[in-house]
């Protein structure tokens, strides 16, 4: 009698090894999937050489992305200025004529400031940039937001160092590889900045929504005294982040606090500088006297 068309594969050796060795590869494939995730949850540094080591392979490849997306930024900035240069033309005079004034009263609280700051003994710090690098790719859709900075320690960079560009804070070097560096944004959850207002100074935390947006919360509690439009600054507590760096614009109202828009939106930012981390100055001497016992007659 002819044999079945469809044998089990218990009379096939070649049948058994196929099977068997699937199996194992999914068992091995679990386990060595669960293995990295516990490694990730115990020590989430302990994959740090290998993302540096990728950030680095595809760094060239990131950076030409990036020459591109400027290149068609420009291209859509072009097209639609031909078409306003009229009313961008009016408005830019008038804003020129604003600031011109401004610039005289920032002149002379400038000089006020250096006055003051002579009296006190207390002398500015060497606020020289690190690197000038562009920030070749950034997440846009994830619950962490992190970005790639096109430098590392080729061109000095450390971790902790503060990444900025002219439009205000982005965050600061957490890994660092070659010539690629990791950035923790303003923006993930994990960041925390203290922040104060711009025009009287009131003290705040700025906390990254994960969004895009920040998270104030303000130190005092009590009557919120924030408004929409308020600009929040780096106030420069605990160090790291120099005082002043523009940072957020307040958007809404909270109870609490306030929601923020980043003045510099990563998506948007071609070029960055990395600072060093600012450390507070020491306070100045204090004048000691001392106290003359009246003598006796």
């Amino acid at each position: 009698m002819a044999p079945p068309a469809n044998r089990r594969s218990s009379y096939s050796r070649r049948a058994q090894y196929t099977t068997f060795l699937s199996y194992s590869a999914g068992v091995l494939g679990a386990v060595v999937g669960l293995g990295l995730v516990v490694v990730s949850l115990v020590n989430p540094d302990f994959f740090s050489p290998l993302r540096g080591l990728a950030a680095d392979a595809t760094e060239p490849a990131s950076q030409a992305a990036a020459s591109g997306r400027t290149f068609g930024h420009d291209v859509v900035a072009n097209v639609t200025g031909f078409f306003h240069t009229g009313s961008e033309d009016a408005r830019i005079r008038r804003e020129l004529a604003e600031a011109k004034v401004r610039l005289v009263e920032a002149e002379a609280t400038k000089a006020e400031n250096q006055r003051l700051k002579g009296l006190l003994g207390i002398g500015d710090d060497d606020a020289k940039p690190v690197a000038f690098s562009r920030l070749t790719a950034s997440t846009g859709a994830s619950t962490r937001r992190y970005a790639t900075l096109g430098a590392g320690r080729d061109k000095g960079v450390v971790t902790g160092m503060p990444v900025r560009s002219p439009m205000g804070l982005v965050g600061r070097v957490l890994e660092v590889g070659a010539s690629s560096s990791r950035v923790l944004l303003i923006t993930d959850s994990e960041s925390l900045v203290p922040v104060r207002r711009a025009s009287d100074g009131v003290p705040a935390f700025a906390q990254g929504a994960s969004d895009g947006t920040l998270r104030i919360r303000l130190i005092n509690l009590g009557l919120n005294p924030l408004k929409k439009g308020d600009v929040l600054v780096t106030s420069g507590s605990g160090g790291l982040y120099r005082p002043g760096t523009p940072m957020a614009i307040v958007t809404e109202l909270l109870r609490d606090g306030a929601i923020a828009r980043v003045l510099s939106n990563p998506s948007d930012t071609d070029y960055v500088m990395v600072e060093r981390a600012w450390a507070p100055p020491p306070p100045p001497p204090a004048a000691t006297t001392a106290a003359k016992k009246p003598g006796k007659p």
